[in-house]
């Protein structure tokens, strides 16, 4: 019986097929693309109708006869040449003849070429994971690096002179091939100092027992250690280090609406305009808890300078009445740190113990001015809940068990804090750096 006979109907919906380079009444003129496609998908178990129909063919149309034909004849073509035996032989004839016949050996070496070259590129297939070999079957290319390193080791098994067959063989450019050979080199240098810039960042990531992230760990290589890494880089290697430093989780109380209200118990003085250039002059204080011992929670109450982002004073106690706010001011006029400015405030919330009498008088007697946060805006005093945001990422109060560890944990803390934790706004200082700082150019 006589192949089906296509319609002129037929013939105009087959030819919109990007893999269909001619088609008459009779016949289909498959690309040698799709020749390769179709064998790359049937040696992964495919079958004829299977690939033909998930790449827009209507078998309807074609007839499984023909396609059962085209199969058959693609396949021993391939066993008995490789991918030379897909080519059309037809494809590129204008009627003038070569200016020079191939002989035999080289036909059989252009052969083993193809062969070779396929016979790595299914090795490497193997290697794949299955999600990349469906990539590959679905007709997805490989990279360029990967198509490089399947002609390197083509030449490595004795094909150095079908460098520019192989490379336009893979559709690559021979001085792109060259490039990544010439750069063998540099590509093991660069893994190389990659390897030594890994550990200089791994140990500035666990310096002094807190997790940073890349700027932290910029300024710690530079002051600590002497050493100048762009940031891009840092986050390279953290990422390929898989160094996650802690992040906050944003806290949906703090989410809340400007207040507007104007009701102040004490006017604002501050009015958000935190850097005074001047040490000791704005000093900000708030009380955090700190659960520990899983039923107990200790309260912090602490005093930092604007200007500088020191922790000038720490209270911890078990209770949350006014001692805990007075004892505070008590250490702070105590240190011997930083001298107080002569107009120094204190900048609080409205929180009871700041607008207790006890605790204003008391700032009187002190000689300290007192400044407040309009109502239920925590932005007022925004550092100082920054400073207690950081802490608790890096202190874990739950995992100790005794008032007393936590009081540890704490002083550990904000020594690191002080005099260790460099600040990107500080000009990449610490606070007690950019302290010392301030005060000599004054």
């Amino acid at each position: 019986m006589s192949k089906k006979r296509f319609t002129e109907e037929d013939r105009e919906v087959l030819s919109q097929n990007k893999y269909v380079v001619n088609v008459s009444a009779k016949a289909i003129t498959y690309s040698d693309e799709f020749k390769q496609l179709f064998i790359d998908q049937n040696m992964l178990q495919k079958t004829p109708r299977e690939i033909f129909e998930a790449n827009g063919f209507d078998v309807n149309v074609i007839g499984m006869s023909r396609i059962k034909q085209c199969a058959d004849r693609w396949r021993r073509a391939y066993k008995r040449d490789g991918i030379v035996g897909l080519t059309d032989s037809r494809k590129g004839s204008s009627g003038r003849p070569l200016q020079r016949e191939l002989t035999q050996e080289e036909v059989i070496a252009k052969q083993d070429a193809r062969i070779k070259l396929l016979e790595s590129q299914l090795e490497l297939l193997k290697k794949l994971d299955s999600n990349e070999r469906l990539l590959v079957a679905k007709g997805m290319n490989l990279s360029k690096t990967k198509l490089f390193e399947l002609i390197a080791e083509a030449v490595d098994q004795g094909l150095g002179r079908m460098t520019r067959y192989l490379c336009k063989l893979l559709n690559v450019s021979r001085s792109g091939y060259y490039s990544y050979v010439k750069a063998a080199d540099a590509r093991l240098e660069r893994a190389r100092l990659d390897v030594v810039a890994g550990g200089w960042i791994k140990k500035a990531f666990y310096w002094r027992g807190f997790k940073k992230g890349s700027r932290s760990i910029k300024m710690v290589l530079q002051n600590e250690f002497g050493i100048t890494y762009n940031l891009k880089r840092i986050r390279r290697l953290m990422k390929k280090l898989n160094l996650v430093c802690p992040h906050r989780k944003p806290n949906p109380y703090k989410r809340m609406a400007k207040a507007t209200l104007e009701h102040r118990t004490l006017p604002n003085q501050l009015q958000r305009n935190f850097k005074k250039g001047i040490p000791g002059f704005v000093l900000l204080t708030d009380i955090t808890y700190l659960p520990y011992n899983r039923t107990e929670v200790g309260y912090l109450s602490t005093i930092l300078d604007a200007s500088t982002g020191e922790l000038l004073a720490h209270h911890l106690s078990k209770r949350i009445d006014l001692s805990i706010a007075t004892q505070t001011i008590d250490k702070l006029m105590k240190q011997r740190r930083v001298k107080l400015h002569k107009e120094a405030f204190i900048h609080s919330d409205q929180g009871s113990h700041y607008t207790s009498p006890t605790y204003q008088k008391l700032l009187k007697q002190k000689g300290l001015g007192q400044s407040m946060s309009r109502r239920g805006n925590c932005w007022d005093n925004a550092p100082q809940e920054s400073f207690f945001g950081h802490m608790k990422d890096h202190v874990d109060s739950r995992g100790c068990i005794t008032f007393e560890e936590l009081q540890d944990e704490i002083d550990r803390y904000i020594q690191y804090y002080n005099h260790h934790r460099y600040q990107w706004g500080l000009k990449k200082m610490t606070p007690v750096q950019y302290r010392n700082h301030l005060l000599s150019v004054a």
